[in-house]
């Protein structure tokens, strides 16, 4: 059994991670939160210590370490800018670390990150649980295994609503979350780029707080994309169901459906970083510098 630490408790996507922990066998010792709103800790581990402030948090895990009960891995479900700092803090600490993505926010971080990988002989892993999807590995073997050479058209759509609250959020602040092209899309291009390769070209045709669209050349693909949290943006018929998420994956005319199974994929990415096969810090690169560069374009909204 090893024994996790969370930072970010309180968060949308902390849940997936207690789930994780908990069903792959092992046990989460303490969890930090800015918010106390804590109280799913209940139905996983009610015996986690719980702290607001990160200095206690801090004092407690090296007192567990001083007495020979490290912590193997500090989980980071914390908001997009703070990760790069939290990743930091864990590796130091002498843990393993699990981010959710975006891993970071700027590609030079994860240069850094690489040194302290290197000086403190820890490693560091990111959810990018698409790549576990059983139909996003179908289609990426079906590309594979078809003719040499052929470029695929491809057409990208995700549509999630959000209320107001969200831009009072960090998540509204673009330098705080890197935007609705990275907060809601970095898994997305990393599933495109995995399936159909590297990015040749990168045309953004639409960026505003609430959605982006743009083209993408990839070396097997070339991809429409539009991202958005406006729920006018989500077609009709769907909104008619009482639905407020629109997922839609077409290639050459054909949909893919991966709208099944897709938020139950943390714990199948959790076995696999247990057994030293997670996905590492170079495996995000190629998306987190798409993303960036999506949010550094100058666009004529």
């Amino acid at each position: 059994m090893k024994n996790f630490a969370l930072i970010g408790a309180a968060g949308f996507i902390a849940p997936r991670h207690m789930k994780a922990i908990k069903e792959t066998g092992n046990n989460l010792v303490a969890a930090l939160d800015k918010h106390d709103n804590v109280g799913i800790l209940d139905s996983y581990f009610p015996n986690a210590d719980f702290f607001t402030e990160f200095e206690r948090f801090d004092r407690h895990l090296d007192k567990l370490k001083r007495k020979g009960e490290k912590i193997d891995y500090i989980s980071i479900c914390s908001p997009n800018y703070l990760h790069d700092s939290h990743i930091r803090y864990a590796l130091r600490y002498g843990a393993d670390a699990i981010c959710e993505k975006p891993l970071v926010l700027n590609p030079w971080n994860l240069d850094a990150l690489s040194e302290i990988e290197k000086e403190t002989g820890r490693k560091l892993y990111t959810i990018l649980q698409l790549r576990l999807h059983p139909s996003i590995i179908a289609l990426r073997e079906k590309i594979q295994n078809g003719p040499k050479g052929k470029i695929y058209d491809v057409d990208l759509r995700y549509m999630t609503s959000r209320g107001n609250w969200y831009h009072t959020s960090w998540k509204g602040d673009i330098s705080k979350s890197g935007g609705v092209a990275t907060n809601i899309g970095i898994h997305f291009f990393d599933m495109l780029i995995w399936i159909f390769g590297g990015v040749k070209k990168n045309n953004v045709e639409q960026l505003t707080a609430e959605t982006a669209s743009g083209h993408l050349e990839l070396e097997r693909a070339r991809v429409h994309w539009l991202l958005s949290i406006d729920y006018n943006q989500i077609p009709e018929d769907v909104r008619a169901k009482g639905k407020r998420t629109f997922r839609s994956l077409t290639t050459e005319g054909e949909q893919i459906e991966f709208s099944d199974g897709f938020t139950d994929l943390h714990t199948l990415s959790y076995e696999e970083i247990l057994k030293g096969r997670g996905f590492g810090l170079n495996e995000t690169r190629a998306a987190i510098e798409l993303a960036y560069d999506i949010r550094n374009q100058k666009v004529n909204n």
